[in-house]
């Protein structure tokens, strides 16, 4: 709770030191010192929270336990990472660089709104604070048609997408009399009324969009794409784990007895999404866009957390949250030293700038699954959790024939670095500090590969 109050404050300053603040470089320190204080916040509730009960708040509408502040204080983590390694470039998007800051900060309060929820007006609310920043950030680049274009189609397929989650909620309070979704409990596969079925599929359908699920992924391309790809690797990451966090929540707490009724139809989606997901990202020219598509991959793999009802599926979640938002931030924070995003544009990057090209082989192998990888044990985690359901055999092979043919596409960045002949042209010099961070950052992604159990203890 006092992390919600803290990143709402957190936000306001930020906005009213964009009066303030003249110098860019001036509101990129502010915000990293509000995030080490937001994380300290994070790491002083982690201790005070006891972990048999949970604590209630608002009328038992939101319900902290030790896991969510645990899961809070690591996706925080990210976010300092993020800034950290991405800040100047954030700077550089255009003249508001303190409320893009804030915007990030309130995505930061709606992602704890939703890893602790008890309550379907809560997760609308949490939803609402994570995708109405994101909308903005993604159209903040006024100078770029397609950065215009990516937000409003973002928000016309986020308006649609919220109308399908309030029907939802409403067909599920007209089944059940209560928002609360402890009192979902009660509902069984064999009593299960055609109302409360049609509320389950339709919020089923609405976070499949929050978290660019097939077929309900066609935004994320074009607006990942089009928007300026310092906020599209944070949208890619902590915002779309924040949305995954909320999807597991509810249909581990709420619909887990009803299992039976929806996980073929979560299968199915699981399954096109690896597929699609996949198959697309092989035919991409810009690195950028394929790694739109491989985050749409990425998802089909978290998807098997919330289709697994079990205790290694809440693990799970946490190290691919972690996993694949550190690779995925560091794998943008070197494309945003590139001026050319294609695959020709990283030619010799091993013999012009070998630190970046090795930070990047780590980042590449680790979404790719390679052992000793963050991204290696991830994947572990969730199939895992799926093989101990016993009927999803079938799905795992399937993933992990997905996982053979995403090698592909992201080795082909590796052989251009070290194996094609070119002279990358960089937008910014590479500093010590650039450096530093990007080992910083390597180490973390390997540290999760080789020390999993680190990130578990809650």
């Amino acid at each position: 709770m006092k992390a919600i109050i803290a990143a709402t404050i957190s936000g306001v300053i930020l906005m009213f030191a964009g009066i303030l603040v003249k110098e860019k470089k001036n509101a990129v320190t502010l915000a990293v010192i509000l995030l080490l204080a937001l994380l300290g916040v994070n790491i002083y509730e982690v201790v005070s929270t006891p972990a048999a009960a949970p604590q209630a708040f608002f009328n038992n509408m939101l319900r902290i336990d030790r896991y969510a502040v645990w899961f809070n204080t690591l996706l925080t983590g990210c976010t300092l990472l993020y800034v950290l390694l991405i800040g100047k470039e954030i700077a550089k998007v255009g003249s508001h660089v303190a409320e893009y800051f804030a915007l990030i900060c309130f995505i930061l309060c709606g992602l704890y709104i939703l890893s602790g929820y008890n309550n379907m007006l809560m997760l609308f609310l949490g939803i609402e604070i994570i995708s109405i920043p994101q909308y903005i950030l993604a159209g903040s680049d006024k100078k770029n048609l397609k950065s215009s274009e990516a937000s409003l189609k973002y928000f016309l397929m986020g308006a649609f997408s919220t109308g399908i989650l309030l029907m939802g909620i409403t067909l599920l309070y007209g089944a059940t009399g209560s928002f609360y979704i402890t009192n979902f409990t009660f509902l069984q596969a064999d009593s299960l009324n055609v109302l409360a079925l049609a509320g389950i599929i339709l919020v089923m359908i609405a976070l499949s969009f929050k978290v660019s699920a097939a077929p309900f992924h066609m935004w994320t391309p074009d607006v990942y794409d089009g928007a300026p790809t310092a906020f599209t690797a944070f949208m890619a990451t902590v915002a779309k784990a924040a949305a995954f966090i909320a999807f597991l929540r509810l249909f581990q707490v709420a619909f887990g007895s009803l299992s039976n009724s929806w996980t073929l139809v979560l299968s199915v989606i699981t399954a096109a999404t690896l597929f699609v997901g996949n198959i697309t990202a092989v035919f991409q020219q810009s690195v950028k866009r394929m790694l739109a598509y491989s985050s749409i991959a990425q998802a089909g793999f978290m998807l098997f957390a919330v289709i697994s009802v079990n205790a290694i599926a809440w693990q799970g979640i946490i190290i691919y949250a972690v996993a694949y938002s550190v690779a995925t931030i560091g794998i943008f924070a070197v494309l945003l030293k590139l001026k050319d995003y294609t695959y020709d544009g990283f030619n010799g990057l091993a013999q012009k700038e070998p630190t970046l090209a090795f930070v990047a082989t780590i980042f590449l192998l680790s979404l790719a699954g390679i052992p000793l990888t963050g991204g290696f044990m991830a994947k572990y985690y969730v199939l895992s959790a799926a093989m101990q359901q016993g009927h999803l055999m079938w799905l795992v092979i399937f993933a992990l024939l997905m996982a053979a043919i995403s090698v592909y596409y992201y080795f082909r960045v590796i052989i251009a670095m070290y194996f094609k002949p070119g002279n990358p042209e960089l937008n910014s010099p590479v500093t010590q500090t650039d450096k530093f961070l990007l080992i910083l950052t390597c180490a973390i992604v390997l540290l999760i590969g080789i020390f999993p159990q680190l990130f578990l203890s809650v």
